[in-house]
């Protein structure tokens, strides 16, 4: 790898790590822990069906344990609400409350507003990375 590679990782991720320091910060200013505000993007952007607890631990590569107490935590914040399924009643199906509704559209202004932030540094390190690509295809070929 030549230096404009190795400048391009690094690039990539330094801009990733001052993101995931904002996004700290900006979901601590809320109240929410980082695994708080992803479940609730999970549950906001579930396709199709509602999202079950089970959904929600494959979404966050949870065990079901894991999930159920996130779940306790973020019905405990009023952020989301649980109700038994229609069709399994072993099920739970997960929505946002009002308030989880409201925080989370905070919270996605604020992170969005971030993302373009890093813009620039992202954007030139893919494209350095980008570069690359022709070099590292038979290693990309064999994956």
């Amino acid at each position: 790898m030549d230096s404009d590679g190795y400048e391009g990782l690094s690039g990539f991720r330094f801009a990733l790590r001052r993101f995931l320091a904002a996004s700290e910060a900006i979901n601590q200013s809320a109240g929410v822990t980082q695994q708080q505000y992803q479940a609730l993007l999970a549950i906001k952007t579930w396709p199709g069906q509602a999202m079950t607890m089970r959904d929600l631990a494959d979404q966050l590569l949870l065990t079901h344990h894991a999930a159920v107490q996130l779940v306790d935590r973020l019905a405990r914040a009023d952020l989301a609400l649980r109700s038994p399924s229609m069709d399994d009643g072993r099920s739970v199906i997960l929505n946002l409350s009002a308030r989880g509704e409201t925080i989370l559209d905070e919270l996605v202004a604020r992170h969005l507003a971030e993302i373009l932030r890093q813009e620039p540094l992202l954007t030139r390190s893919l494209a350095r990375l980008r570069r690359m690509k022709p070099r590292l295809q038979p290693a990309l070929e064999n994956d």
